[in-house]
C-alpha cells in the first residue's frame, strides 16, 4: 500500500522530473490538522483570551480528495499560522463550518469541502502530484508555494479584480483542504514559483501575509504607495507589519513603525527602520474607558510622529490592530492621505472622530488579502531578494496547537513555521549561492 514516505523520499532525493511524480502512487488517506464540526461549542462561555487552540486542534487521517479540473494536489513540505487559523480554532468570530456548508451548496464539486471535520492552514510549499483536467501550465514535479485566493470566476464582477468575485474564498479557511497537512488540494491559480534559495519552511511562511501586505499598502487596489511617502506601520515587527516595513524600505518610503516592546523595536532597527514609537515605554492610552476615546492621546501621538519625521504628517497608515488605534490613525493621517484597513485583531467596531475625516479630505480603504496578479508580484520580490521571510520558530506538525496558542497570546515574532512533510529545518535549498547573499536577513527573526 502507498504512503507518504514514498512521496518524502522522492522529494528529499532531489528529483523533480514529471515522469518521477506521475509515477507515485497516492495513498488513500493524509495527515492534516483539523479541527471537528462536534466540538463548535467546545469554548462556549470563555473569553476569546482564554480560548486555547491545543484543546481544538487535531491532528487526524482524513481521506485524500478527487481533484476537480483546475485543481492539483501538493505535497506539503511546510506550512505556517495565520490569525485565520487561530480565528478557526476558538470558532471566532464564527464558526468555519458556516462557511464549507454555504460552499458545498454552490456545485457537487464543491459538496466535497462540506465534511464534519476541517482541514485548516493557508500557507503551504511543496511539490506538485497531481493535476486535475484542464490543466497545462503546471506539472508534477513542480516546486511551488500557494497563495490562499479561491474564486470560481464564473461572474462577471471578478474578472477586473478576482478580489471582487461573488464566490471568493480564503483557502484553508473559507475551504477546506488546507496546507497544515502532508497533502494539499488548491486551484492551479493560486500556485506560484517557489524561491529556489529558501528552505521549505521559510518559502511557506510569507504567502498570506506577504500578499496581504503588497495589495494593502503598495497596489493601486489599496494606498499605492509611492516613493517619498511617510508610512506608519502599527505592529511593524509582526506577521503583517514586517513585511509592510520591507516594501515601505523597497519602494523608497519612510516607514514609522509602532511596536510594543524594545525588542520588537530592534527587529525594526535590524530590518533598516530609523524611526521607532514603542508604544509601550511611551504609554500611549488611546482609550480612556471601553466606551470612551482621549483625543489628547491621539494629539500625543502625532506629536511625537512630527518628532521623528522632522514636521511631515503621516501619508498611509497601514492599519490592522482595529477598534484600539482606529481612533488615532484617522487622527494623525496628513490632509488627503490614506488610511488603509485589511482586520480588526483588537475589536471589530471601529470608532473615529468623522471631522478629521471628511474636512481633512482623508480617505479610509479596506484591502482584503490579495488577488493572484498582486500575490504573484508579492512573491517575486520574496524571489528576488527585495523581501525576505520573516520566520522566527519553526513547530511539528504534532505541536500545531502549541504554535497556534503562540500566535493567539501573541507570544511570536514575524511568522511561526510548521514542518509538515518535511523532517527537519534547512531542507529544500536549491540555490544556495543565491541563498549566501541574503542570508544574514533571512535570518533576523530567528528564535526572537
Amino acid at each position: 500500500m502507498a504512503d507518504m514516505g514514498d512521496i518524502r523520499e522522492a522529494i528529499l532525493a532531489g528529483d523533480r522530473t514529471e515522469a518521477t511524480y506521475s509515477a507515485l502512487e497516492v495513498p488513500d488517506t493524509y495527515r492534516g490538522v483539523t479541527v471537528h464540526k462536534d466540538e463548535v461549542g467546545l469554548f462556549e462561555g470563555i473569553p476569546s483570551r482564554d480560548k486555547d487552540p491545543r484543546k481544538s486542534l487535531h491532528l487526524d487521517d482524513v481521506p485524500v480528495p478527487e481533484l476537480a479540473p483546475g485543481e492539483a494536489l501538493v505535497a506539503v513540505m511546510a506550512s505556517a499560522i495565520n490569525y485565520n487559523t487561530v480565528w478557526t480554532s476558538i470558532f471566532e468570530p464564527v464558526s468555519t463550518f458556516g462557511f464549507l456548508e454555504r460552499y458545498g451548496r454552490l456545485s457537487p464539486i464543491a459538496k466535497r469541502h462540506d465534511l464534519p471535520y476541517h482541514v485548516v492552514g493557508s500557507d503551504l510549499a511543496g511539490v506538485v502530484l497531481r493535476t486535475g483536467p484542464g490543466v497545462h501550465l503546471w506539472k508534477p514535479g513542480a516546486e511551488v508555494v500557494a497563495h490562499c485566493l479561491s474564486v470560481e470566476l464564473e461572474s462577471a464582477e471578478g474578472h477586473g479584480d478576482t478580489m471582487l468575485d461573488p464566490e471568493q474564498r480564503i483557502w484553508g479557511f473559507e475551504t477546506n483542504f488546507g496546507g497544515l497537512a502532508e497533502l494539499a488540494v488548491v486551484k492551479t491559480n493560486q500556485l506560484m514559483p517557489k524561491p529556489a534559495h529558501l528552505s521549505w519552511e521559510e518559502a511557506a511562511s510569507p504567502g498570506l501575509v506577504n500578499s496581504t501586505a503588497y495589495r494593502q499598502l503598495v497596489s493601486r487596489n489599496g494606498a499605492g504607495m509611492k516613493l517619498g511617502d511617510t508610512v506608519l506601520i502599527w505592529g511593524a515587527s509582526g506577521g503583517l507589519g514586517s513585511y509592510a516595513t520591507q516594501m515601505a524600505l523597497a519602494g523608497g518610503a519612510t516607514p514609522v513603525c509602532v511596536v510594543s516592546s524594545p525588542e520588537k523595536a530592534e527587529i525594526c532597527r535590524a530590518m533598516g527602520a530609523e524611526l521607532v514609537i514603542d508604544r509601550t515605554a511611551e504609554g500611549y492610552a488611546f482609550w480612556k474607558d471601553e466606551a470612551t476615546q482621549d483625543p489628547s492621546e491621539w494629539k500625543r501621538f502625532g506629536k511625537r510622529i512630527r518628532e521623528l519625521t522632522g514636521g511631515k504628517d503621516i501619508d498611509i497608515v497601514f492599519e490592522h490592530p482595529g477598534r484600539e488605534t482606529f481612533g488615532a490613525s484617522v487622527y494623525v493621517t496628513r490632509k488627503g492621505g490614506t488610511i488603509t484597513t485589511c482586520a480588526s485583531t483588537s475589536g471589530f467596531m471601529h470608532e473615529y472622530d468623522n471631522r478629521y475625516l471628511w474636512m481633512s479630505l482623508k480617505r479610509i480603504i479596506g484591502s482584503h488579502f490579495a488577488n493572484y496578479r498582486e500575490a504573484w508580484e508579492a512573491n517575486s520580490l520574496v524571489d528576488r531578494g527585495l523581501v525576505h521571510p520573516t520566520l522566527s520558530r519553526t513547530y511539528r506538525m504534532e505541536d500545531v496547537g502549541q504554535a497556534a496558542y503562540d500566535v493567539h497570546r501573541n507570544l511570536h515574532q514575524g511568522k511561526v513555521g510548521v514542518l509538515t512533510l518535511s523532517p527537519e529545518e534547512g531542507l529544500g535549498v536549491s540555490d544556495p549561492e543565491k541563498r549566501a547573499r541574503f542570508e544574514r536577513e533571512i535570518n533576523r527573526f530567528r528564535d526572537v
